[in-house]
């Protein structure tokens, strides 16, 4: 067994998430973490929202509130999101936490002593109609490198190169279009180039694994070759103060807001240990694992997000432990394991256009979710989604294997089992000889089980859904050719009797392969097959309150997700019972006209 840490990108709560943000950092986690569990894996999955930096304060501005009633507001949005989509985290918190405040602090303070934060005079952008410092990823301009003309402050998505706003050609304003003003200011840069080296040797560990994926690997691996220390603090009142003599007193200097939303992880995980009464507990994810225990980290983002988890967030955690040329002593939370994997997505596109909230081009997880529930969403995301290349989200092709594949393939192979089962015997048959067929088909069936585990284990998970669908038109297959519905001679029944065990077994394993995918949905064939509760353990939101109120950003009672995920199954065929009572099931899914197309496409052209 594995300790398992799914350490899942923090929605910034500047607005509520629409599909293309669950498609690359909810689902992909959720289906891992939950097959994880059933595998017999120890996992810890943690996220939160991300609350800081100057975005926040522009949609503030906008809905004239303050930044904590803002982020207060979608921080609630999100979690009802996330809790209503099934993603089963151990706790989602947010960054403006007192314990937050803390564990990034310490971690400031302890890469500071180690040499690894370094002092200079800059050039800080400033918006000249507000006075406010621009974030680097709120200015555009022409890639001095490729020529690229819409590249950010930070970094160019064409060229993948690492920039600084000056070095854009004709800068200007994401938010109105002005060019920003450059203003001499003092920040903490850390120093990159003194740990590329130790960045470099862990990225090759990481290539000679076999396991990331290939534009992860390069494009981190890439970004080395111009590496160059970068701001870690910011000219900003809204955020984590920077905790040193004569700085932690200015209200206007603060944390930049990537350096301690990557902390979220490890403050997350340490917030979660403590609430659980053994606040040392998050050690066994953190500290690198005692001989013959296996300690790994997953890290699930969208593609926009590589940089700050491959090189940012890992240089970080080497600067913390005094792993870089300087030199220097682990800090009080010691040596820190670095990421596993970096499981980075595409992006999911809107038909041909990207999701775009400001021109009105977008899908809102709770709009789609009030309308089809979860289950239509998450299948879509595991069989279409961003999984290595951009792909397309249309209603035509949702609505299509919405019903062509969960309706027609799985929702019918559940309701005419059961339906069967229920008219001709009303409890589950016993099983008489089996014949080839039989023997076949329930191989078949468990054979999945190792294919369906070993795809999702390694991050295809188009390819493990794929599979498992492929698995249930075999057991639909086997109903077809053994045609139990015809057996109404009295001297066929113990024949019919067998069929419908083999096929109640069937369907039952098959139930398991797609819980990871569906726990919705596998809750209800649960109950379809006369089982009671709940099969897949669900997240719950759950009212707490701060832990250190007088450390953070003056939070009372606050939303996390949260859940007891001990009764997860095993991933395993289990035999069905004997003797259970089945009755006539309500259909599993939902089959929508394709009008429903036409309505969706009306309902956007409208918005």
């Amino acid at each position: 067994m594995s300790k398992i840490l799914s350490a899942v990108a923090w929605p910034y709560a500047n607005g509520p998430r629409h599909i293309g943000h669950v498609a690359g950092f909810g689902v992909p986690s959720d289906v891992f973490s939950r097959y994880m569990r059933m595998a017999g894996h120890d996992v810890l999955m943690v996220s939160g929202t991300d609350e800081h930096g100057t975005p926040i304060l522009v949609a503030a501005d906008a809905a004239g509130v303050s930044a904590k009633e803002l982020a207060d507001t979608f921080n609630a949005v999100i979690v009802d999101d996330l809790v209503d989509l099934g993603l089963s985290y151990d706790l989602f918190t947010r960054t403006t936490t007192g314990n937050h405040y803390l564990v990034a602090q310490e971690l400031f303070r302890t890469v500071h002593a180690n040499g690894y934060m370094v002092e200079q005079t800059t050039q800080g952008a400033i918006s000249p109609s507000t006075g406010r410092t621009l974030p680097d990823r709120y200015i555009e301009g022409t890639c001095p490198i490729c020529k690229f003309p819409e590249a950010r402050g930070d970094q160019c998505d064409n060229c993948g190169n690492q920039l600084d706003p000056t070095d854009l050609i004709d800068p200007r304003s994401k938010i109105n279009g002005e060019t920003p003003v450059f203003v001499e200011t003092q920040h903490f840069f850390l120093d990159l180039p003194a740990l590329a080296g130790a960045l470099g040797e862990w990225l090759d560990e990481r290539e000679a694994s076999g396991t990331w994926r290939p534009n992860v690997i390069k494009f981190s691996q890439n970004i080395l070759e111009d590496i160059r220390p970068r701001a870690m603090t910011r000219d900003i009142d809204w955020g984590i103060p920077i905790p040193l003599p004569g700085w932690e007193e200015n209200a206007s200097k603060r944390l930049y807001v990537w350096f301690d939303a990557v902390i979220g992880y490890l403050s997350a995980s340490i917030e979660w240990a403590r609430r659980t009464g053994d606040p040392e507990r998050w050690r066994e994810w953190w500290n690198p694992a005692a001989e013959g225990e296996n300690s790994l980290a997953y890290y699930f983002m969208g593609k926009d997000n590589i940089t700050f988890h491959s090189q940012i967030w890992p240089a970080e955690l080497l600067a913390y432990a005094g792993a870089g040329a300087h030199g220097g002593s682990p800090g009080a939370y010691g040596v820190l394991n670095l990421p596993t994997e970096v499981v980075s997505s595409e992006f999911l596109t809107m038909g041909d256009q990207q999701f775009s909230s400001s021109r009105g081009h977008v899908l809102y997880v709770r709009d789609v979710l009030a309308r089809y529930g979860p289950d239509p969403l998450r299948y879509f995301i595991c069989a279409a989604g961003p999984e290595t290349s951009d792909s397309a989200f249309t209603w035509a092709e949702f609505i299509q294997r919405n019903n062509s594949e969960l309706v027609a393939g799985w929702g019918n192979l559940v309701n005419r089992t059961a339906t069967m089962i229920a008219k001709n015997f009303g409890e589950i048959p016993a099983a008489g000889a089996l014949e080839s067929v039989d023997e076949d088909v329930l191989a078949a069936v468990r054979r999945g089980f190792d294919t369906v585990g070993d795809l999702i284990g390694r991050h295809r998970q188009r390819a493990a859904i794929a599979e498992a669908m492929r698995v249930v038109g075999e057991v639909n297959k086997y109903l077809t050719v053994t045609e139990p519905y015809k057996m109404k001679d009295p001297g066929q029944r113990e024949r019919m009797g067998t069929v419908l065990h083999v096929a109640a077994q069937c369907v039952s394993d098959c139930n398991t392969l797609l819980a990871p995918f569906l726990p919705h949905a596998a809750n209800r064939v649960h109950v379809v097959l006369g089982g009671a509760g709940e099969f897949m353990p669900m997240p719950r939101a759950e009212r707490v309150v701060d832990l250190d109120p007088g450390a953070g950003a003056g939070l009372g009672g606050y939303p996390v997700i949260t859940g007891d995920y001990a009764a997860t199954p095993e991933w395993r065929s289990v035999p069905v019972e004997v003797g259970r009572p089945i009755g006539l099931p309500a259909p599993v899914f939902t089959k929508y006209d394709p009008s429903v197309v036409d309505e969706e496409l009306a309902r956007l052209s409208d918005a």
